[in-house]
């Protein structure tokens, strides 16, 4: 089982720790949501927490839950630009389904 981060999501990581002053990683993780059932959480970690699973990615530790881990299992997160927005684009294999404003998906 693997999470990755491509290299520009990475360096997005990287820049945004450093300017935040403290951090070791990324953790991503899902929770109920939306009408599909599941919406991605995304957040700084501080710290390893009991049950994460650990990944190193472009130099990056990603950590994620265990509970969310089976639905996040080779997922690839990207940051990308598209016009004036930016964000980060998850590629995530698992997904059969969305709702249509793209808030949640189903596996």
């Amino acid at each position: 089982m693997a999470v990755s981060l491509s290299e520009r999501a990475a360096q997005h990581v990287a820049h945004y720790i450093t300017k935040r002053g403290k951090g070791i990683g990324l953790r991503l993780g899902v929770r109920t949501s939306g009408c599909s059932g599941v919406a991605y959480k995304l957040e700084f970690a501080d710290m390893v927490e009991e049950g994460d699973v650990e990944f190193e990615s472009h130099g990056v530790r990603v950590l994620v839950d265990a509970k969310s881990l089976p639905y996040l299992d080779g997922t690839r997160l990207d940051y990308v630009r598209e016009g004036l927005n930016e964000g980060f684009k998850f590629d995530n294999p698992n997904v059969k389904g969305a709702c249509g404003c793209g808030e949640s998906f189903s596996v």
